[in-house]
């Protein structure tokens, strides 16, 4: 095995962080199921929903970081501000997005259906176009949750990488 790839397996940070997004994307195909009674796999890649997977990401690194190089260190201060800056984006540029994605989805149906009615046509209506997708942003809840949930995985990654 090379240096480098020693060195990226003995990295804490990285893994605890690898660890609660892929642990916060399973999580939502159970939420999902809770709520729904529907295995949706998909959930494992998907954006939205319960608890936010990059929130959990980017504060299971800031705590990583803090823990291992120091909460006074440069390191902590970037990971941190990276943090802040993608929970603002989950419950701000991209659940707007979303929403005004719900909205556009809504005037192609309408119009779609006006224009069957217009035409009369009732043996070859006109197809709605693509869907944009509605579920990309987060509830305010969703980005605490992913938050709380990567600061305990990163302790939990801690406790057992270190131990």
């Amino acid at each position: 095995m090379t240096a480098a790839m020693h060195q990226v397996l003995e990295n804490y940070p990285l893994w605890a962080s690898i660890i609660a997004i892929a642990l916060a994307q399973f999580l939502k195909v159970l939420w999902n199921y809770a709520l729904h009674r529907v295995w949706d796999w998909n959930w494992l890649i998907n954006t939205g929903s319960m608890p936010s997977g990059h929130t959990a990401a980017v504060t299971s690194l800031a705590t990583a970081v803090g823990l291992q190089e120091g909460w006074d260190s440069p390191a902590f201060a970037i990971t941190t501000i990276l943090a802040i800056i993608v929970m603002y984006d989950a419950t701000g540029v991209r659940r707007h997005a979303g929403m005004q994605a719900q909205v556009l989805n809504r005037l192609m149906e309408d119009f779609t259906q006006l224009l069957a009615e217009i035409r009369r046509n009732k043996i070859n209506p006109p197809q709605a176009g693509v869907k944009l997708k509605e579920i990309l942003g987060h509830q305010p809840i969703e980005v605490f949750t992913g938050a709380w949930f990567g600061i305990f995985i990163s302790l939990l990654v801690y406790w057992l990488w270190f131990k």
